[in-house]
């Protein structure tokens, strides 16, 4: 199934001297959009507390291609790489309107409760996980 990208405006506040985008703000970027994909596979934020479901991030790698500059709208572009009932991968491409990548990053995350312990997400919720599982996609994207 296809999922939206996420769209935004680049804010003054978040670059340098140079206007240009400070590295920190990437995660921000990648945290926005994946919270974007979750509601768009049925699993928003405030449900995940509710079931007692945290995602937090285990690995986070950035690959910078061309900067960012205020006031440039982006595209986000996540996508779910892989998916195992402890933990999850994504994948996200950020592009301008017209298309041109201009960064890549990965993140890992773990299934756990609230009080950090490994959750088995498709024992737990298993209708969550086959709903996720709906959404991977091959992770040479």
């Amino acid at each position: 199934m296809k999922l939206k990208p996420y769209r935004r405006k680049i804010n003054y506040y978040e670059t340098d001297q140079m206007q240009v985008v400070h590295h920190s703000n990437y995660a921000r970027y990648l945290e926005e959009a994946r919270l974007d994909l979750m509601e768009q596979v049925g699993l928003p934020y405030g449900k995940m507390e509710e079931l007692g479901i945290i995602i937090p991030v285990l690995e986070l790698h950035d690959y910078y291609t061309y900067a960012l500059h205020f006031g440039d709208t982006v595209e986000i572009f996540p996508h779910i790489i892989r998916l195992t009932p402890v933990r999850f991968s994504l994948k996200y491409e950020i592009k301008n309107p017209e298309g041109q990548l201009l960064h890549t990053a990965e993140t890992s995350h773990a299934f756990v409760d609230t009080e950090f312990r490994p959750m088995n997400l498709k024992k737990r919720y298993p209708e969550i996980f086959e709903n996720m599982q709906q959404y991977v996609e091959d992770e040479s994207i």
